[in-house]
């Protein structure tokens, strides 16, 4: 069994605006690196034995400010965690994109669908979990994986069955989702808001 605490990268502008990131690669603001290093501090009560990261700066950053506090070494980097591509809707603000589509379900054309992002994401975090587990003490292994919300989204959706996050619920800048991973099956633990 793997422990695999996803935390959702810190701040942007682009998130101060509502304006939809996706693959465009956007920096932290100040509040991002405040947001990193709360987690940090949220992270530290627990061992951690690894951190991985989407190479999208704002999480790569983000996993380097948490790796930092913790002591955990560089941050792996696992593309197939970044955040979903949102095609059209890129840099579009989250209004203007659902009044242009009508929601986050919508087909728009050169984007990946929650389902194309839960694929990918629970492939990665297989292999993250096969690769912890190589290098496992006989207890479980437990890895920070610093992601976006567009991944946690459609993995807690996936988890779930749909039934979670309900409807408004927002996978906020710095919170953490704590899943267990072993062969073939993925739970979610427990959600945190640590800001």
């Amino acid at each position: 069994m793997t422990l695999l605490t996803l935390v959702r990268h810190g701040q942007t502008d682009w998130n101060l605006d509502r304006r939809i990131q996706g693959s465009t690669d956007i920096p932290l603001n100040e509040t991002g690196r405040a947001d990193a290093r709360t987690a940090a501090a949220h992270l530290a009560g627990t061992t951690h034995h690894a951190i991985y990261t989407s190479p999208l700066l704002r999480a790569r950053e983000t996993a380097e400010i948490i790796s930092a506090e913790l002591g955990l070494g560089a941050p792996v980097l696992v593309p197939d965690i970044r955040e979903r591509e949102f095609g059209e809707g890129e840099g579009m603000l989250v209004s203007e994109y659902m009044e242009a589509y009508g929601g986050w379900h919508a087909e728009v054309p050169g984007a990946e669908t929650l389902g194309d992002v839960a694929d990918r994401a629970l492939r990665a975090l297989d292999a993250i979990a096969r690769d912890s587990r190589r290098r496992s003490t006989p207890v479980a292994e437990s890895v920070v994986v610093v992601a976006h919300g567009g991944v946690i989204r459609s993995l807690i959706d996936h988890v779930s069955g749909g039934t979670l996050p309900r409807v408004g619920d927002q996978i906020v800048n710095g919170s953490a989702h704590r899943f267990e991973a072993s062969p073939g099956m993925l739970r979610l633990l427990d959600q945190t808001v640590l800001i």
